[in-house]
């Protein structure tokens, strides 16, 4: 092909490189130029054009791109009609996508004019997503080299492993330190799971953390008709001996590895029990958020086998994301030796006081009164008598009334000027004010007179990083309530939330890292309507007189 700026005269049967529009005609690039086109162009002034003039073993662009796809495709996907040079792949089913990385990357260094892309090596996609797409660059492309790229046999170089319906077995093994309720959020998760691939969960086995439990329930969930068992250990394995590869063992199953170099995902075990693939879950995936289980269990639900090869294969790209658990050690503290972790961590309390009650119909309830004490007053002393290492009052709305209620404690008061706009921008406030040196907040509502300071110290002290306790989070008869403590490692995610709206979701996308503190009624009871406060023994200012 000759890529070139010719006379007018010249371009009867070229391809025009550039669109073009006159008062006359308008041509898109990409046009095969007629002598009608010329003519008219001629009366325009038009007296050259760039052109591309095809030899005559060239293979015009969408040509070249269609027999190309044609021939990369495989089971499972469907080429679209080609345009403009590209042919787009896609997916006719649920599945993952299966691709022979070394023949694309040598159909892709046969000629700079001939592209394929595809998604990642094993994506999960659903019926219709585009997959790949091959793209040729010019308007033409030599014969010999379309035939190169289009040798492949029958299975071309891409095709979708589809989903198959698996009936699957779930087993968790219990410890006195595993509450049934992370064990019921671990089922609904990994429901969630295996519902875009159309498995279901057959078995629910719920078992003491012994390799001799855990084989009888093996056993169990085989008979049940498992096509896949999981296993939960209430503890993580670190051991290739330990409680889950040494139950599949005793089960009469084999263990064909433990760890992977996926991380989060580590402290995965991959083993059979006869045909039946058996995964020891490593502790991340009792959240949703992706990790190296992920890839693991998608493999298996689309029929592919994994082996000990594949599995230490997932190194480069298999660090998904930082885990919030793991040692972060900053500058300035002391650290506990070889845990990254401070023995004193610096736990302040933040207390969002900015609010304009408008649920009290109009008075601010932080100025109303119990025994003589304003709400936001008995808020901030119980906190101050916890001994935190600083309380912070994030003010807004009668931002003077408010901080004459705080007169005289050892706090500090920041104004949130958009407090109208929502809960998030006085958290963002308030963490943005904290002292640079803070470890974990706790943050307390204003209106909750019964967060005595014993509850403060409480939940300060089951602050447990090194045990992955980086969310403090109280119950009132098991149901989730206030306040929240949080380790620094969430205070970007924090500080991202926008709305009038908490960090709640933040606790349910981080299920590995909250330990629950049961207080009582405590935790859920605020004072957000004048029946609660009169209740609670409050009494409501209102110009000047009390309510």
């Amino acid at each position: 092909m000759i890529f070139a700026t010719l006379a007018l005269a010249e371009c009867a049967g070229a391809v025009l490189a550039h669109s073009l529009k006159t008062p006359a005609l308008r041509l898109r690039k990409g046009t095969e130029l007629t002598r009608d086109h010329l003519d008219t162009l001629a009366k325009a002034g038009v007296t050259e054009l760039t052109v591309a003039r095809l030899d005559e073993d060239d293979v015009k662009e969408d040509r070249a791109a269609a027999l190309i796809a044609e021939a990369v495709a495989g089971p499972g996907v469907q080429v679209e009609r080609a345009f403009t040079g590209r042919a787009n792949i896609f997916a006719n089913k649920a599945g993952l996508l299966v691709v022979d990385r070394e023949e694309i990357d040598r159909l892709n260094r046969i000629d700079p004019a001939i592209t394929l892309a595809t998604l990642e090596a094993y994506a999960p996609v659903e019926a219709g997503r585009m997959v790949a797409t091959v793209k040729i660059i010019p308007y033409a492309v030599a014969g010999d080299l379309v035939a190169k790229a289009s040798a492949h046999g029958p299975n071309g170089l891409l095709r979708l492993a589809p989903f198959k319906a698996m009936g699957v077995a779930l087993v968790s093994t219990r410890l006195p330190s595993l509450k049934e309720s992370t064990i019921d959020k671990t089922v609904a998760v990994m429901v969630e799971r295996l519902a875009p691939a159309g498995a279901r969960l057959i078995a629910d086995l719920r078992i003491a953390h012994e390799a001799e439990a855990l084989a009888e329930a093996l056993q169990k969930a085989r008979e049940a008709g498992a096509e896949l068992i999981i296993v939960f250990g209430a503890s993580a394995n670190v051991d290739r001996g330990d409680v889950v590869p040494d139950g599949i063992e005793k089960a009469g199953g084999r263990v064909e590895h433990f760890g992977m170099p996926v991380d989060p995902g580590n402290l995965l075990v991959l083993g059979h029990l006869g045909s039946i693939p058996v995964i020891g879950a490593p502790g991340c995936a009792r959240s949703p958020a992706e990790n190296g289980f992920d890839w693991v269990l998608r493999r298996t639900l689309a029929g592919l086998p994994i082996t000990a090869h594949d599995l230490t294969g997932l190194g480069v790209g298999g660090l998904l994301m930082e885990i919030v658990s793991r040692p972060q050690p900053r500058e300035g503290g002391q650290m506990e030796e070889g845990r990254g972790m401070k023995k004193n961590p610096r736990i302040a309390v933040l207390i969002l006081a900015a609010g304009r009650s408008t649920r009290m119909g109009g008075p601010n309830k932080l100025l109303a009164t119990i025994e003589g004490e304003p709400l936001v007053r008995i808020a901030a002393r119980h906190a101050l008598e916890a001994a935190p290492a600083s309380v912070t009052v994030v003010t807004g709305h009668m931002q003077d009334a408010v901080a004459d209620a705080l007169c005289g404690l050892d706090l500090r008061l920041v104004h949130n000027e958009d407090h109208a706009q929502g809960l998030s921008t006085s958290l963002r406030a308030g963490i943005a004010a904290l002292p640079e040196d803070t470890d974990a907040v706790l943050v307390m509502l204003a209106d909750m007179p019964d967060i005595t300071p014993d509850i403060v110290r409480r939940l300060m002290d089951t602050y447990d990083p090194a045990h992955d306790g980086l969310i403090v989070v109280p119950t009132a008869q098991g149901k989730q309530g206030n306040p929240v403590l949080w380790s620094n490692r969430f205070f970007p995610q924090l500080m991202d939330i926008r709305g009038d709206v908490g960090a709640r979701h933040l606790i349910g996308a981080n299920p590995q890292a909250v330990v629950e503190v049961e207080i009582g009624d405590a935790a859920r009871l605020d004072l957000d309507t004048p029946q609660a406060l009169a209740a609670a023994g409050g009494t409501l200012m209102t110009g000047g007189h009390d309510t």
